[in-house]
């Protein structure tokens, strides 16, 4: 499995206040800011707690549903333990917590490198029943 998740440092997430970013809280209806998509280049999902998976289903929401082709990244509680998880539900970039090192997060990859069933962004299983 070729990993798509582009991992960031705390210190390499920029929040500049570019209007082609948007920050959704995690108890926002993805789907109440379809009509803006248009206009966005990357959507901020927040981990408030790593314990708290919202962000999950927004993402999802966002990729499947929505169809939306920009950078969701995760920001706030994010753990390496939740990196293959995010790439799955449709995120694009992950800023880790601080104080979590980045050059760990591919063990995570290479312990689970293949899957049967697809994802929010290859949605097709990943064998082809009768083969």
């Amino acid at each position: 499995m070729n990993r798509t998740l582009n991992i960031l440092a705390a210190e390499d997430h920029i929040d500049d206040g570019d209007p082609k970013v948007l920050q959704l809280a995690n108890d926002a209806d993805p789907l109440a800011i379809e009509v803006c998509l248009e206009d966005i280049e990357r959507i901020d999902l927040n981990f408030p707690k790593f314990t708290d998976g919202r962000a999950y289903s927004q993402a999802f929401l966002l990729r499947r549903r929505l169809g939306f082709k920009g950078d969701i990244r995760a920001t706030g509680d994010v753990l390496i333990d939740q990196l293959v998880q995010m790439e799955r539900t449709g995120f694009s970039s992950a800023v880790l917590k601080e104080g979590v090192d980045a050059s760990d997060a591919q063990r995570q990859f290479d312990r689970f490198a293949s899957f049967y069933q697809g994802d929010a962004v290859q949605t097709a299983p990943h064998f082809v029943a009768g083969n």
